[in-house]
């Protein structure tokens, strides 16, 4: 069993309650637009990141995570990218790549707006937790934790930091 902590769309910012909920992970997971490596430093320096470069990030992010990171978390066949759609109107790129080997779970970020849907046709779990950094339209600062558990995706939980 493994504890996710999601999130996206950071833009530098990284606060108390982040980091409280980062504790209680296994592994925290981010979708794009960091910022700072000073983000993911700090929260690496709590539990092993995973994540992805969104189009906000400078050479450096750029240098430290890839445009996608694909990996298996247990069971489960994990795609993470920072612009990639959702069901029904996936970016061309990603859903062309789709056609060839789908993931179990499929992750974005980029739209600072919260979404879990799952997708009939590439059979997978569409998820973007929104953004918790305090910079874009959103109204409220959101992550998304779950479980993996062998095959199983579970417990999902939508983390709402207040107002940005």
């Amino acid at each position: 069993m493994t504890k996710i902590l999601l999130l996206s769309d950071t833009h530098s910012h990284l606060d108390d309650r982040i980091l409280a909920y980062a504790g209680q992970a296994d592994e925290i997971w981010h979708a794009g637009d960091i910022g700072s490596l000073k983000v993911t430093n700090a929260l690496a320096e709590l539990k092993p990141v995973r994540g992805v470069y969104g189009n906000i990030d400078g050479a450096e992010v750029r240098r430290e995570f890839p445009l996608d990171n694909r990996f298996a978390c247990e069971g489960v066949a994990v795609w993470i990218t920072h612009i990639g759609g959702y069901p029904g109107r996936y970016q061309k790129r990603v859903r062309e790549a789709m056609l060839q080997r789908s993931p179990k779970l499929f992750i974005c970020g980029h739209s600072h707006i919260l979404k879990v849907q799952y997708d009939k046709r590439f059979d997978l779990l569409h998820m973007n937790p929104g953004a918790c950094g305090k910079v874009g339209f959103h109204q409220v600062r959101t992550m998304l934790r779950f479980v993996i558990d062998g095959t199983d995706i579970k417990d999902l939980e939508v983390i709402e930091l207040g107002t940005r």
